[in-house]
């Protein structure tokens, strides 16, 4: 597993740096003590950009002040901060209008094709892999809509609908079924029995097959085989976790049964339901320490996603954010964006309000809320919206308004650099950057 993790990568580009070494004091340590909460990370994404007009923060004179946009995040001010400038230098600029610019988190050039792809292997999957050890799950990967198929400018609408890749050229499976996200988080070992007998078919199939296969084929073979051997490994991680939380072993959640009712099969006809199970889950995840690592796309990049019991608002997302000026459609697009932030802001309110000892939940966690582009009318991605809330388990200040507009150095990846390092992730280069924002 180390080896592949290695080869990819490389693979993408990315430069390693040191190793963790636990008798260097970093921020990643404390994480990995025993009987210390854990950190955890997510990042929350929605498509199509933000209206730039109410998006952010200014300074004020008694600090950082919410612009509209941000107005239901006012309780939890203390706990979030909000980024101004950053932006992906590698993102194609000048062609296709969303595609080529859903390189968010790994800040590598999005590969021009219409029968493959390649971005490059995501911060959340990295972190994954480090920090999925110590949890039977090692990342959540949530979203709400199936991928849609097109090309635009030579780009193919695959990159819409992911933003993680557990590889340069593969995404993360991404789960939009409430019921089958809960069910992977929250099996009560039904489920480990039922994949166990799947791996076995699976294996028995695969090996009376290789005798008859090409060397191609036997390749794509071996390809497919490491991927039911990282099940294998989830389902025994599965297992050695559920001892671990009988025999009391370490650090224990303080949430330690389900507390919500598992979700009925398919998807919720209303987008505000959906919406609402999955942060649910996602949260839930994290407050029994199923999970540390997330990624939720709310919808995906060119969705139309409608909100029924929004006022006034007759329009998909995508459909608004292309208002070229009028005041009307602008105004809809607004109520989308508060909305939005509204249903984030509720999520990381059950995060502030679950006790861990010296700090909430939210407090040892990092959500982050983003998009691919800034002004969704301009398709322009030249900045991009970032709000990061939760303080990394003490290790950020809340509260703060970074504008870095005008720094040449302004990558985003950087501030993944800063997450990664809190995860106890620690390299010398990481997409296009090679230098963490102090945060």
């Amino acid at each position: 597993m180390n080896h592949s993790r290695r080869k990819f990568l490389r693979g993408a580009g990315i430069l390693m740096g040191l190793p963790w070494l636990e008798s260097v004091c970093s921020f990643g340590a404390e994480s990995l003590k025993k009987n210390v909460a854990p950190r955890r990370v997510a990042v929350c994404f929605t498509g199509n950009g933000v209206n730039p007009y109410h998006w952010g923060a200014k300074q004020g004179p008694g600090g950082m002040e919410f612009l509209q946009s941000l107005k239901p995040l006012e309780p939890l001010k203390s706990k979030v901060n909000v980024f101004t400038g950053l932006w992906n230098p590698t993102t194609v600029q000048g062609e296709g209008g969303h595609y080529p610019k859903m390189n968010v988190l790994s800040g590598l050039k999005v590969k021009k094709t219409t029968t493959d792809v390649e971005v490059g292997i995501t911060m959340d999957q990295i972190i994954a892999a480090h920090a999925g050890k110590e949890t039977p799950v090692p990342s959540m990967v949530l979203g709400t809509e199936r991928p849609s198929y097109s090309v635009d400018s030579g780009f193919t609408s695959i990159y819409s609908a992911y933003i993680s890749w557990s590889n340069p050229t593969t995404p993360a499976p991404k789960e939009i079924f409430p019921q089958q996200a809960f069910d992977q988080l929250f099996d009560d070992g039904s489920q480990r029995k039922r994949d166990k007998s799947i791996l076995d078919l699976v294996l028995d199939d695969a090996n009376s097959l290789r005798t008859r296969l090409s060397h191609r084929d036997s390749q794509k073979l071996d390809e497919y085989l490491s991927s039911v051997r990282e099940l294998e490994q989830r389902v025994e991680r599965a297992e050695k976790f559920s001892k671990a939380e009988t025999n009391g072993e370490g650090w224990q959640p303080t949430v330690k049964s389900v507390t919500m009712k598992r979700p009925g099969p398919g998807i919720p006809a209303v987008a505000e339901e959906h919406l609402r199970l999955m942060f649910e889950i996602m949260v839930l995840g994290f407050q029994m320490d199923r999970t540390r690592v997330a990624t939720f796309m709310m919808n995906n990049d060119l969705s139309n996603m409608r909100f029924q019991g929004l006022a006034d608002v007759t329009g998909g997302i995508h459909e608004l954010s292309h208002h070229a000026g009028d005041e009307h459609r602008l105004a809809m697009y607004q109520k989308v964006n508060e909305y939005q932030v509204k249903l984030w802001a509720e999520a990381l309110t059950k995060m502030a309000n679950t006790n861990e000892g010296e700090r909430s939940l939210l407090d040892n966690s990092m959500i982050m809320l983003t998009s691919s582009l800034f002004d969704g009318n301009a398709h322009d991605s030249r900045q991009l919206p970032v709000v990061l809330a939760g303080l990394g388990g003490g290790t950020i200040k809340g509260g703060q308004f970074y504008d870095y507009s005008k720094d040449e150095n302004r990558k985003l990846c950087r501030l993944h650099m800063a997450i990664m390092d809190r995860m106890g992730v620690h390299m010398g280069q990481f997409g296009d950057a090679d230098k963490a924002l102090a945060i």
